[in-house]
């Protein structure tokens, strides 16, 4: 009776997720780990295609996997599993996770579920977790981020979308595409949830070789309580909190005022609370985002090198006609076939940024530029970085730089709204596919950097909010770098946009309070 009762829970859940495809496969077992008594009891949680599972198939949306069944679970699976969470099932999402609308699949587009006869995307690459929370099909999901996989379809989705820090969370078990980038995180409906997840994936994982030791998760977090302690209660005075000039680029403010609107009006809440707003720059951010694909697809395409139709994956027989001696003759048919276009174009670009002509020009300063993106980043904040920083919390406390940095920075979560399926499914020569890339401008400077942000939706703004006006860079402290937009999109406005809080590193639970307050003032 048990085993009948779960098998039409998943034909329900599959007849629900059918005008959304946000899931690949789905969970026929009950989890009975705990005895209903972990703190995820009654918490159903979706599963990212790239994160591996026991009991259901892990294809990373790709045909090279389609027909791949892990022996084993991922440490957060184990850890959800253990909390007492039930498996809803594996969500859909980008091709190995390259990719930011969630176009780029086996199983087909993932559509946004705010508006289903719009067909709009649901964001990407982690574009099926995002749109499972949002149409109600499961209390939170997992995601993996690697420049922004699970910001970018939150804002699009109108949900709170986590990426911790870089190596709280385990990586054992979620089949790479860049292992200094990726990053397993956490989508909810609210700030409460996405915590509640959270605190139970963040342990330390001695099979991960990058997961972070106790030490340095109890100093950071004892730089994240002092700096709560400072504006902890109703009111924000003593929070300091940073609005980056350079996250306001052209694309947003030529087309996009609804967003800059948002913006405006939460910075005038915050203001109000005690908050001190404060603009900040981050002059390498212009550089990240080429960094961040040059980093990505070099690391994809080593990563990606695995899968020969051989040792794993799909096999394809090369011909009769081939030269059996060339080992490239022999694995190229199952990678040409198995691999996507989106994939396929990666690990070109990767392979060509590690060969030997161009490894110093394009891979070597690429590395560059993330470094002074992190510099970027320690520069504002007034938490020293516990990972880098060679001075001691005392003599930090000492350090003007202190009072002069930031607790926070907060800005859009994506330069527009979810675009159309229509547009970006277009193959023809005359659609700019650059567009796609640079969807994620805003959120890879904090995956560059390992830092922890979380977008959560805005409430939105309208032209006679009553926030200040934001007239130029160069300004005193109240337009912390907003420049006035010149038009007014009004077929977006209505679809959910997102703010993102970013921290230090190890900060996560003040970006979680932080983001508790934005929550609570977008839903007055």
């Amino acid at each position: 009776m048990l085993r009948r009762f779960v098998s039409n829970a998943a034909d329900s859940l599959r007849e629900k997720d059918a005008p959304f495809n946000a899931f690949v496969s789905f969970e026929n077992s009950l989890n009975l780990t705990n005895n209903g008594k972990g703190p995820l009891n009654e918490y159903s949680i979706g599963i990212k295609d790239n994160i591996c599972t026991s009991g259901l198939p892990t294809t990373c949306a790709s045909a090279m996997l389609q027909d791949f069944r892990s022996p084993f679970d991922a440490t957060v699976v184990k850890l959800l599993k253990k909390a007492g969470a039930q498996i809803s099932g594996k969500t859909n999402c980008d091709e190995f996770g390259m990719g930011s609308l969630n176009i780029h699949s086996l199983h087909g587009p993932v559509i946004n579920p705010f508006r289903v006869d719009s067909r709009r995307a649901a964001g990407g690459s982690s574009g099926g977790s995002s749109a499972a929370v949002a149409a109600g099909l499961c209390d939170a999901a997992l995601g993996t981020d690697t420049g922004g996989s699970i910001r970018l379809p939150a804002s699009y989705c109108g949900v709170v979308g986590l990426k911790p820090s870089y190596g709280l969370v385990s990586r054992y078990g979620v089949v790479s595409y860049a292992d200094s980038l990726d990053t397993v995180g956490v989508l909810a409906q609210d700030v409460e949830r996405v915590e509640k997840v959270f605190e139970c994936i963040n342990k330390r994982d001695c099979n991960d070789p990058t997961s972070v030791d106790e030490r340095l998760r109890e100093k950071a977090n004892l730089l994240a309580t002092k700096s709560i302690q400072r504006w902890s209660g109703e009111s924000l005075k003593g929070l300091r909190i940073g609005i980056p000039q350079e996250y306001f680029p052209s694309e947003l403010t030529s087309s996009s005022y609804h967003i800059l609107a948002s913006i405006r009006h939460l910075l005038s809440q915050l203001r109000s609370l005690g908050a001190s707003i404060v603009p900040v720059s981050l002059p390498s951010t212009a550089y990240a985002l080429s960094a961040y694909y040059v980093i990505a697809s070099a690391e994809g395409s080593s990563c990606l090198s695995r899968y020969d139709g051989i040792q794993y994956g799909l096999r394809v027989p090369p011909s009769h006609e081939s030269n059996f001696t060339s080992t490239s003759r022999t694995y190229s048919p199952s990678r040409s076939q198995g691999f996507g276009r989106e994939v396929r174009k990666r690990i070109l670009l990767g392979t060509y940024a590690l060969s030997a002509d161009a490894f110093d020009n394009y891979f070597l300063q690429a590395q560059r530029v993330r470094k002074m993106v992190r510099d970027d980043f320690d520069d504002v904040f007034s938490i020293p970085n516990v990972l880098y920083s060679k001075l001691s919390f005392e003599e930090k406390d000492a350090n003007d730089h202190g009072e002069d940095g930031v607790d926070i920075l907060i800005h859009p979560s994506a330069i527009r709204t979810a675009p159309r399926l229509d547009d970006v499914l277009d193959v023809s020569c005359d659609r700019d596919t650059l567009q796609d890339y640079v969807q994620d401008v805003l959120t890879v400077p904090a995956s560059l950097s390992g830092l922890p942000a979380m977008s959560v939706p805005m409430q939105p703004g309208t032209a006679s909010s009553s926030s200040p006006s934001f007239a130029s860079s160069q300004s005193s402290d109240t337009d912390a770098g907003l420049n006035q937009p010149r038009d007014n999109q009004q077929s977006d406005e209505n679809w959910p946009i997102g703010v993102s809080i970013v921290g230090q590193w190890g900060t996560d639970e003040l970006v979680l309070k932080v983001g508790r307050v934005i929550e609570r003032l977008s839903r007055r």
